[in-house]
Formats: C-alpha cells, sequence, structure tokens
C-alpha cells in the first residue's frame, strides 16, 4: 500500500509511515537522554529530501512533543529542578529570539542551508568527541573503583547572584545556567534543535548537577524554548509545515515514552558514551554529505 504524502510547504512527496518511524526513533532518544532529539531529525528529514529551512522549523515541533511525553514521566519520579529550569528558559527564550532574526536574515541572502549544515558538523564533532573521551574516562573509573564525587569548587562557585537549586542540591550564581540557556536558544533557532546535546553536557560537567535530575530538567527547559522557536519561525519565515509536523509527533510521543523505561535500566555511564556515539555518527553523516556532493555548494553561484 502506497502512503505518499505530499508536503505543501516543503514541497515534496514522502512515505508517511517512513516519517512515523523517525518521530519514534527520535522519541525514544529523547525519553533515554534528555536530548529533544532535534540534532538527530533534523539532519534525518535532510536526508529523506526535507529542505533544511523546512526541516529546522518543523523538527522543533516534534521536539516539543517529545519532550512534553519524557517531562511528564520525570516528573513521576521526581526528577525534574522545576526551579533550575525556569532560570535556563530565561535565558534560553531570549537566545531564540534571537537565534529567529538571524535566520531570517540568512535565509534572505540565501546562506541557510549551508549554515546549518556546517553548524552541525562543528558543534556535533566538538561535543561528541567531548563527550566520547569523559564518558569512556567514567566507564573505566567505576569498572576500578566507585567514581569520585564531584565536589570540587571551580569558577562557577566564585560568581555572584546564588541561589539555591534544592532539586540538584545546589548553591551556585544563576549566570551560568542564564548563559547555558541563551546559548542552547539560538542553537534551537538556527538549527532545529532542542538543544539537549549541549544542554546535558554543560549541566553536569558546568553546573554541576546530578545526572539524574539533568535529563528530566533539560527536558523541561526544551519544551517551552521549542514551542517559542516554532512559533517564531511560523510568523518570521512560513516555514512550518503542519502535515509534517503532525506525523513526527504521533511517532515522538509514543518513543519518549518507551525511551523513558529504556533509560531507567541502564548506567549513567553507558547512557552517556551510547549518546556521544550517536552525536559522532550523525556528525561523520554530515561531513561526508558535504564533501561528497560539492555540487550543492557551488548551486547558488551557477544560478546568478
Amino acid at each position: 500500500m502506497n502512503m505518499q504524502i505530499y508536503l505543501p510547504i516543503a514541497e515534496v512527496s514522502v512515505n508517511a509511515f517512513l516519517l512515523l518511524g523517525l518521530g519514534g526513533l527520535v522519541g525514544v532518544l529523547s525519553g533515554m537522554f534528555g536530548v529533544g532529539g532535534g540534532f538527530l531529525m533534523t539532519p534525518l528529514l535532510f536526508m529523506i529530501g526535507i529542505p533544511p529551512a523546512v526541516a529546522v522549523a518543523t523538527g522543533t515541533n516534534q521536539i516539543v512533543a517529545s519532550s512534553v511525553s519524557g517531562v511528564l514521566a520525570h516528573l513521576k519520579r521526581k526528577t525534574v529542578d522545576l526551579k533550575m529550569g525556569c532560570v535556563l528558559l530565561s535565558g534560553g527564550l531570549v537566545g531564540a529570539a534571537a537565534g529567529v532574526q538571524l535566520f531570517a536574515y540568512l535565509r534572505s541572502i540565501g546562506q541557510v542551508d549551508l549554515l546549518v549544515t556546517l553548524s552541525y558538523v562543528v558543534f556535533l564533532g566538538i561535543i561528541g568527541t567531548l563527550m566520547l573521551i569523559e564518558s569512556v574516562g567514567a566507564l573505566m573509573r567505576s569498572r576500578r573503583m566507585a567514581a569520585p564525587k564531584r565536589k570540587k569548587h571551580n569558577w562557577v562557585h566564585n560568581l555572584p547572584i546564588k541561589s539555591k537549586f534544592r532539586t540538584s542540591g545546589l548553591y551556585i550564581s544563576v549566570i551560568p545556567p542564564v548563559l547555558v540557556g541563551f546559548g542552547v536558544g539560538v542553537l534551537s533557532a538556527i538549527m532545529g534543535v532542542g538543544g539537549g546535546f549541549i544542554m546535558v553536557p554543560a549541566m553536569i560537567y558546568i553546573l554541576g548537577m546530578p545526572t539524574k535530575v539533568v535529563v528530566g530538567t533539560s527536558l523541561f527547559q526544551i519544551i517551552f524554548v521549542a514551542a517559542f522557536t516554532t512559533l517564531m519561525h511560523a510568523w518570521e519565515n512560513h516555514t512550518v509545515d503542519i502535515g509534517l509536523a503532525v506525523l513526527l509527533i504521533v511517532g515522538g510521543v509514543i518513543g519518549a515514552q518507551v525511551g523513558a523505561r529504556i533509560g531507567l535500566r541502564i548506567k549513567a555511564e553507558q547512557t552517556r558514551i551510547l549518546l556521544a556515539l550517536l552525536v559522532v555518527g550523525v556528525c561523520l553523516n554530515l561531513a561526508v554529505g558535504l564533501l561528497v556532493e560539492p555540487k550543492e555548494l557551488y548551486s547558488i553561484g551557477t544560478e546568478g
């Protein structure tokens, strides 16, 4: 049975079951790792022929749905630091607004597709490599002995405007979480990501939050930043494809519940190493795409 559907904004026909499957896969990862899944969803949409500008704007819809589904599962277990989530969110909304304006400008000069892909290669490459090095080290430490408690003070603890975050057991300045939120907001708008793949490592290694509350707190912040980004893209750039969004959302909501359950059954060190490998894999795929098809890069020059 042919289930091809035409997507009017993207201007392509795609198999509906393929989109449901992609949504489900990314939903599972969202529930397991506390990432919105956009860093995988957006490149996967590129690969099946969805134009990057539409993939970025529409992918954030699916991130909202799978993140809501994941947060509900985490709230039941009391692994969401709502106060920290709100501080991250204050920076995230400002960053998202700035990012959408930048996206609109780049689209007007015809450079947005290349920028989006290059951003992915650079960010995923750096973050994936750092996470892989750290998570392999953590796994080896836990094999030898229980990992030492990371209670050492770093530069974050010397900053002013301190506040107590009870769920995370922290007493730190609100400045780093606001800055982390801002950076993730900008990336959310330009790359169609919830930003969890940057947020989660930043919360663990910069803010010193315990891994068990990082996933739920990250998803909480992602919901609002991704929803805001989607609305801004629809208003400013008219690049949100509703048909595509609905199919991705249905798959994503189901997948996130499954992922949250799987995440409970594997150790934190193993979770981090799997996520690192995923990030590096997606980065390599996109980098190969840029190198193998140079004609795409020059098509702008040959038109005029």
